[in-house]
């Protein structure tokens, strides 16, 4: 019998929407954070597949998703006042001193404040500062949602071609 994440669990599934939501959109926060757990910063920046996508520059990404989701689209402030690269390809780069350790206290610190930024807000309030427009809180819930899920997949083979090394 598989073992289900808590995710699944009867308390989950009783819970309002919202609390599905943000279950969910946490535990794939989390997973994604520790797909870098137990490798060597050389193995965490290996070059598995053509793109520029590598484990460190996944969880490096996904700071970048949620900075965009959570405060250029709640506050209209511009990337470059955040910090943040131009393009979602240029949140892969990894700098020198970009180390497990280092992203993934970023990566955790992110979804923090993402969590406090949205702590207030209803699911259809009106996120206004995203480049297609507003959108709701709902909409971008499943839209992260959708992205960690994807990204998460995309680090179990990373993971796996690394351990066939």
């Amino acid at each position: 019998m598989p073992s289900y994440p808590p995710t699944f669990a009867d308390q989950v599934v009783t819970q309002p929407l919202r609390a599905q939501f943000e279950a969910f959109l946490d535990e794939h926060r989390s997973a994604l954070n520790r797909c870098l757990d137990g490798l060597t910063e050389e193995q965490a920046r290996r070059s598995l597949v053509a793109s520029r996508t590598t484990l460190l520059g996944l969880v490096k990404h996904a700071t970048f998703v949620e900075k965009v989701w959570f405060d250029e689209a709640m506050t209209c402030r511009p990337r470059t006042e955040l910090g943040l690269p131009a393009t979602a390809d240029e949140s892969f780069v990894l700098a020198a001193d970009d180390t497990i350790a280092s992203v993934q206290r970023a990566h955790r610190e992110a979804c923090e404040a993402s969590r406090r930024a949205t702590s207030s807000l209803e699911l259809d309030d009106i996120l206004p500062g995203n480049r297609r427009g507003p959108l709701p809180l709902r909409w971008v819930y499943l839209h992260v949602l959708r992205e960690l899920a994807q990204h998460c997949g995309h680090a179990d083979i990373l993971r796996e071609q690394l351990a066939d090394e």
